[in-house]
């Protein structure tokens, strides 16, 4: 295996949050899954471990947040067009997604912010590498 990212997220309640993710385009993956948590993975790198608040807390002895009242951490999808920013984002909303701001557009960024059912924060955003070289006064990177 090559190198992978793996988010390991508490949830409430695996069954609906594997239909919450299912529903914006993530895939699950059944040899990582069961009534304890689902492998739902986004690319062929990078997962999410949608994991039953009692057994993610036996890979830690720290309080687990509730992610409805406090950030731990903020995760980003990057996409190839506006288009697809909100199509993710509009996905998220009808399966029960809860939409965070206002889409906000840069000139060579764009993004918006939902959270799932658990509270856990995602933002969506497309980046134009040219213009933000160009915004930024760089180079474009290689």
């Amino acid at each position: 295996m090559g190198k992978a990212i793996f988010l390991n997220l508490p949830v409430a309640d695996v069954a609906a949050a594997t239909a919450f993710y299912a529903a914006i385009g993530f895939e699950r993956n059944a040899m990582f899954s069961n009534e304890q948590g689902s492998a739902m993975a986004w690319s062929d790198t990078i997962s999410v471990m949608l994991l039953d608040r009692a057994f993610y807390a036996t890979f830690t002895s720290k309080q687990i947040i509730d992610a409805k009242t406090t950030s731990g951490v903020l995760l980003a999808l990057s996409f190839d067009s506006q288009a697809e920013v909100d199509a993710i984002t509009e996905a998220a909303l009808a399966a029960g997604g809860r939409e965070l701001h206002d889409p906000e557009d840069m000139g060579f960024m764009y993004s918006r912010a939902f959270e799932d059912l658990d509270g856990h924060g995602w933002g969506p955003f497309f980046m134009d590498m040219a213009a933000a070289a160009a915004t930024m006064g760089g180079a474009q990177p290689n």
